[in-house]
């Protein structure tokens, strides 16, 4: 397994280099997910009548939960600026944008939207003059875009809201617009039509995150113009691919190594950054019969630099997780 997987990640990502030890803008703080496992039994609870009967979670069982909140509240996470930044950045360049209806005042429209970001991660539209969107813009330019990362599958996956005003680019900039736009949406023909105007969140207001269940707040538009893209996060769904694939129980392996207990079904990596996966998992807890699927976080032993960075910590991790799993039997 170990050499099939080393093969496999030569031809994904080619040779391996050595790593710096590194652990810089990172966020390690879990808390609202590490109080809520803890104190799962005296949570608010839906009024579900059991004639009576408190249920009491099994001791293994809190065991188990209480080992994965500490792995989680120390297990290190890109700072909410730099998370954003990437979502935006590597996003497939499609979004949600919430514009004051011009035709009725009041209301919000909404218009799912073509965007690219600039270099400071400014969203650029180019949008027909014909578009209800256009003429609600040019009435009122302040709006919002929701963008959901591009492994979106439901509300354990990330998405950002940026509050703004969005105004018309002056001539003298379309040039570089265009460039821009045309690197994200290669076959974006429409670019060149006369009656396309080009489009730019100038002024960032208010920026919202949600990163999964318990993975939510807030940074500030000058934290966010100042944040760098994650370069790994920007290659990272093709590792995530190759791993769900061909290695899923290598991903299962590393997720009972890490949290000794915690065995589960099925575990699919939902996206690669330079300090770890995030991965979805599926798990049967103790003394029930009723799979539950859940995000963790796996982070690296240590940063990841480049490409070439991948293949030698997965297998490392996998090598870690297979010898602890012999000693173990």
């Amino acid at each position: 397994m170990n050499l099939k997987i080393a093969a496999s990640f030569v031809a994904l990502v080619g040779s391996t280099a050595a790593f710096a030890p590194a652990r810089f803008g990172v966020t390690t703080s879990s808390s609202a997910w590490q109080r809520s496992l803890l104190t799962l039994n005296n949570a608010p609870r839906h009024d579900v009548r059991s004639g009576g009967a408190a249920m009491e979670m099994d001791p293994e069982e809190r065991k188990i939960q209480e080992a994965l909140a500490e792995h989680q509240q120390n297990a290190p996470k890109l700072g909410f600026d730099v998370d954003v930044r990437s979502l935006v950045q590597y996003n497939h360049g499609f979004a949600v944008m919430s514009t004051n209806s011009k035709a009725n005042s009041g209301f919000p429209g909404g218009s799912v939207v073509g965007f690219a970001p600039d270099e400071l991660g400014r969203p650029i539209f180019i949008f027909s003059g014909m578009s209800t969107h256009t003429q609600d813009l040019l009435a009122d330019p302040k709006c919002s875009v929701t963008i959901a990362s591009k492994e979106f599958k439901g509300a354990a996956d990330g998405r950002v809201n940026l509050m703004g005003k969005v105004t018309l680019v002056g001539a003298e900039e379309r040039d570089a617009m265009k460039e821009i736009y045309l690197a994200k949406h290669p076959g974006a023909f429409w670019v060149n039509f006369g009656d396309f105007n080009w489009f730019r969140m100038e002024e960032i207001v208010d920026i919202r995150f949600v990163g999964g269940f318990a993975r939510a707040g807030s940074i500030t538009p000058k934290d966010y113009a100042d944040a760098e893209p994650d370069p790994v996060s920007g290659f990272g769904s093709f590792i995530a691919s190759h791993m769900n694939d061909d290695h899923m129980d290598s991903t299962i392996a590393m997720i009972a190594h890490a949290i000794p207990g915690l065995d589960v079904s099925e575990a699919v990596i939902t996206s690669v950054d330079s300090l770890g996966m995030y991965v979805k998992c599926t798990r049967t807890p103790r003394a029930s019969d009723q799979p539950q699927q859940f995000k963790i976080r796996l982070p690296f032993p240590r940063k990841i630099e480049d490409r070439k960075d991948v293949k030698e910590v997965i297998v490392e991790m996998t090598r870690a997780a297979q010898g602890a799993a012999t000693e173990a039997n």
